[in-house]
Formats: C-alpha cells, structure tokens, sequence
C-alpha cells in the first residue's frame, strides 16, 4: 500500500506547467477506433486512466507505440474484437465511449459497464436513449452493455439532462451515421469541443459543439496518419489555482487556457486573491486569508463539480461561513469527513455544505475518496500545520500526472511511501 506524507504548513511558490486533459484524453483514445489507421495523440497526461484505455485498445486489436511519456501513436487498422474486457472497464467511468466508438465502427460491441469514483448513482440512460435513437438495440444487463445495429441513421435527439458523456458518445455514434444526427440540450465542456476538434481534423463533420446543439453530418470515412495535440487540462489548472490560495501563496500556470476557468477566476478575485492572465499562462496570488464566498455547482460554464472539493479546502480556512451547494453529483461531500479529522468545521446536509473557517487546519491521517477528493486532501495537507498521511492513492493516480512532483517543485515537502 502507498501513501503520501506530507509536512506543512508551506506557502507555494513558483511555476507549474499543466498536463494534458484526462477528461479530453480518454475520450479520444476511443475515438481513434474510428479511424481504421494510425494517429498520433500529443500531449496526453500520463496517468492510469489513459494507460488503462490504451490497454483495452491493444485487447481489442490495435497497437499502441509511446513514442514518450506523453506522446502515443496508435494504430487501430485491425481490429478483432468489438468486447471490452470487465475487469479493466470497470477501473473508470470514461470506459464507457467504448461503446460508442466500437458501435461506429463494428456495429456490434460488449462492453463491462463503467467504474471509477463513488459519486452517487451515475446511470448511463442518456446514453442508451442516443444509440437507440441511432437505430441501435441495446441491453444492460448482468455487468455488461451489449449493443447491436445493423444500420445506423441520424436522428434528432434531445437530451433530458446536460450530460458530458452522452454527448460525447453520441457524437462518436453518430460520425458514420447516415443522414444528420442533432443532439439538443448538447454539454458545452471544453473536452467536448476538443473531441470533436480531433474527429473533424480527420474528415468528421461536427458542427456546434461547446454550444447547447451540436450536429453531426454521416460521413463514410475519416482520415489516417493525422497528429493532435491534447487539449490543457482545466480541472488540473483549477486545483493549482486553489492550492495558490489554501496557502497564501503565488504560483504561475504555464500552458492552460484561462478562459475555461472564468467562473473559478471570478471567485478567486472574490475571496481576494489576485488572477492574472498573459496568453497561455495565470499567475495567482493571495497574501491573506481567504474571505468567504458561496458556491454552486453547475454545468461548464458554471462552477466545475470536479473543483468543488478543492474550493472545499479554501473555504474550510476562509473568513465566515461560506455554503457549497452541489447540484451534479449526490455524494460528492465525503471529503469532508476527512477535512473534519483535520480540523474543519463543516455541516453537510445532502447537496448543501456549510464551511465555518477556521485560521488552520491540522495535519492527520486522511483517505482520498475519490478522484478530486484526493486532490483536494494534498492541498489541505499542504495548508496543515504538522504531518498529513493520505491514502488510498490510486483515486489520485486516474487523474493527476505527477501530482506529488509538480507540487514539490512548488515547495511542498510531499513524498510517497511505499508500506
């Protein structure tokens, strides 16, 4: 078993370069799938998630070359197999555009329904709703996603709630779909405009993503030996920020793009901390204690879900009472059992949390309960007065690249050990 210790209370400084988006990355590895040749994917974050992907890639029949640590050439020529193996779908959530892009390409597909974090219930219905609308039968059933279609035909397709992964997988869906496929009330995330970004370099022809309907015009084949560079990824960048202000502190983000994270600089610069933007980088600074403010969770462009436990941090030192009112997922305050064990006053009541700041927070044995959660707890350590010990690290590993480095060269005294 491993665990992170980490010796506050330090004060971040310095520069951070931001990685690859994981939420773009594994959603463009499946799309590769559609191109029956070789791509090469740039910046992509090395993290288990994309290695896992990449793994069920190579089951199904590619070959995934890494060129360096984060550069793949991949080559999805001959591909075998349209089944995903359980064991390894089951690992995250994001397994689940498998089953759009093989359903693309094959027409035929047998994926393991999807893991990852424990957020509450996560159902897959908008997504079976776009097949089906395809044309495609689909049965979820006994661990698995079995679907089949003998002809896929555009449709109009209105989705009853803003759904990030629906949109996506509707969209690899929908690539060689006859006809026109729309998709209403369509996500707006940055990663979603960078799938669909990556698929028109390539001959697909989507039109409207990162606006509320998206259209996708069938095409008959996309193109080979094309490279693209991943987009930065803005939840990364999100944590940093507030690393910067958990601990009064001053840190430079090198490549990442500020305005995905507008609703997060508005807050930021409402607690008082300082933002400041110069093309592919942000500076934030805060020479204070955080001033409390309040938050609600939303769809992009609204305030990230994936951000809310690190905001979480800040506001469990800020001034005052602040509130957190998550509206994406329903168990999404377990972080805060943990930030209590360190000294945080905090009330949560189903979707509503109430921070009542306190001036520090004490370092203690902590355990990452999801993805964010684990982000979120580094920072807290970070901020703590004495030694934090956090566990249950492979939560962290889906998602951050390097996390513990990158936060060293800030000036955090932050190693891993191996029990």
């Amino acid at each position: 078993m491993e665990k992170l210790v980490i010796q506050g209370r330090t004060r971040l400084e310095g520069e951070v370069t931001i990685s690859g988006a994981k939420n773009a990355a594994v959603a463009l590895i499946p799309a590769t799938l559609l191109i029956k040749g070789v791509c090469t994917l740039e910046n992509l974050p090395n993290i288990s998630d994309v290695q896992i992907q990449c793994e069920i890639l190579k089951d199904l029949g590619a070959t995934v070359e890494w060129l360096d640590p984060n550069t793949a050439r991949i080559d999805t020529t001959n591909i075998t197999s349209h089944k995903a193996p359980l064991d390894k779908t089951s690992k995250f959530r994001a397994s689940y555009y498998l089953i759009g892009a093989l359903l693309s390409r094959c027409h035929n597909v047998e994926v393991g329904l999807p893991g990852g974090c424990n957020l509450g219930a996560r159902p897959i219905d908008q997504h079976v709703k776009g097949f089906e609308a395809l044309g495609a039968t689909v049965d979820v059933a006994t661990g698995k996603v079995v679907a089949h279609a003998d002809e896929l035909v555009g449709a109009s397709i209105y989705m009853d709630t803003v759904s990030v992964g629906a949109t996506i997988n509707i969209m690899l869906a929908s690539v060689f779909a006859k006809g026109t496929t729309t998709i209403d009330n369509a996500a707006k995330e940055p990663h979603i405009v960078d799938v669909a970004n990556f698929l028109n370099s390539i001959g697909a022809d989507i039109r409207g993503a990162g606006t509320d309907i998206i259209k996708i015009n069938g095409v008959e084949k996309l193109k080979s030996n094309s490279t693209y560079s991943v987009v930065p990824d803005q939840i990364e960048a999100g944590t940093f920020m507030l690393a910067a202000m958990a601990t009064q502190g001053d840190i430079v983000l090198k490549n990442c793009i500020s305005e995905h994270l507008d609703c997060l600089t508005a807050k930021i610069i409402e607690m008082g901390g300082k933002v400041i933007e110069s093309g592919d980088e942000i500076r934030v600074t805060c020479d204070k204690r955080p001033k409390k403010t309040n938050i609600k969770t939303a769809p992009y462009p609204g305030f990230p879900t994936d951000l809310q436990a690190q905001m979480g941090v800040v506001l469990a030192l800020a001034e005052g009472t602040s509130v957190i009112s998550e509206n994406i997922w329903e168990s999404r305050f377990q972080y805060t059992y943990e930030l209590i064990k360190m000294g945080a006053k905090i009330t949560s009541q189903g979707k509503t949390a109430f921070f009542e700041g306190v001036e520090s927070l004490s370092g203690a044995p902590v355990s990452a309960t999801d993805l964010r959660a684990g982000a979120a707890l580094i920072v807290a350590g970070i901020a703590a007065e004495g030694t934090t010990e956090l566990y249950n690290l492979q939560h962290i590993d889906r998602g951050y690249e390097n996390i513990e480095e990158k936060f060293r060269k800030l000036g955090a005294n932050i190693i891993r050990i191996r029990e």
